[in-house]
């Protein structure tokens, strides 16, 4: 149970990391996106370390 729980905080982490890279790579990157997404992967990387 607890492995399939850090396997799909992982599969969000890097489904976030992937949204933040082509965010960050478009033309006109969106600055309130590029921040929402970090908060949103620090909050896993957060709760990936008190499992």
């Amino acid at each position: 149970m607890v492995t399939s729980h850090v396997s799909a905080l992982h599969q969000k982490h890097e489904g976030l990391d992937r949204r933040l890279r082509d965010e960050m790579n478009r033309p006109s990157p969106d600055s309130a996106i590029i921040q929402l997404l970090k908060k949103q992967k620090l909050r896993i990387k957060e709760e990936l370390a008190h499992i």
